[in-house]
């Protein structure tokens, strides 16, 4: 039976890992949503703050089931930075969020601090309405906390059942939620909120077949 268990796991391993992909974005590769999009040196994706969401979705890329990794960078500005990854997008309204709050990662406040890492599912389920509903069921601290100002780097793992979210490569998840919305979408892309700057780095796709 273990012999077998083992067997299993190296399967499922090496099919994962037969589909990762990197990404580089690129201004040939990226349908850019409410944000002007660009580029440094290191490979870095930058997107410029104004008000509403942004995203960049990347082009020729689906993601169902599986992980994303990448390095993302906020800042420490109230209110200010609400930086993350859409996934499962249907189109530009419709799609599963996780994206961070890196303001609150050093907060003395406990309830500023456990409003780090967010889930979302917009437009049914966008943070107001689970903040009220589902109160630290959706969001929750990041611990041990980044250095607001830095990149960090971010692994999410997305299954029908589950969604985890692990930072700096913590074995602990700093968000562990259940999906809430099935949109049938595909698109992925690098996601910031109202008014919020971001930059990305690293990003790696790893589809589950």
């Amino acid at each position: 039976m273990k012999k077998y268990k083992a067997l299993i796991f190296l399967a499922c391993l090496y099919s994962i890992n037969c589909f990762a992909q990197q990404v580089k974005p690129q201004a040939g590769n990226l349908t850019v949503v409410n944000r002007q999009a660009s580029f440094a040196s290191d490979g870095s994706l930058h997107l410029n703050g104004v008000d509403n969401a942004g995203m960049a979705w990347i082009n020729n890329l689906e993601f169902t089931n599986g992980v994303i990794e990448f390095d993302v960078k906020g800042n420490d500005q109230m209110q200010g930075s609400f930086v993350g990854v859409a996934y499962h997008g249907l189109n530009d309204s419709t799609y599963e969020c996780v994206y961070f709050r890196p303001f609150n990662f050093l907060a003395v406040d406990p309830v500023r601090k456990s409003h780090g890492v967010q889930y979302i599912a917009p437009p049914k389920y966008d943070w107001p309405i689970l903040r009220e509903k589902y109160p630290n069921k959706y969001e929750q601290a990041v611990v041990p906390a980044p250095d607001p100002n830095a990149w960090f780097h971010v692994r999410i793992t997305v299954t029908p059942a589950k969604v985890d979210v692990y930072v700096n490569g913590q074995q602990k998840a700093s968000l562990t939620v259940e999906p809430l919305l099935k949109t049938g979408g595909t698109k992925i892309g690098y996601w910031v909120g109202n008014g919020s700057p971001g930059d990305w780095k690293n990003l790696k796709i790893t589809n589950a077949k």
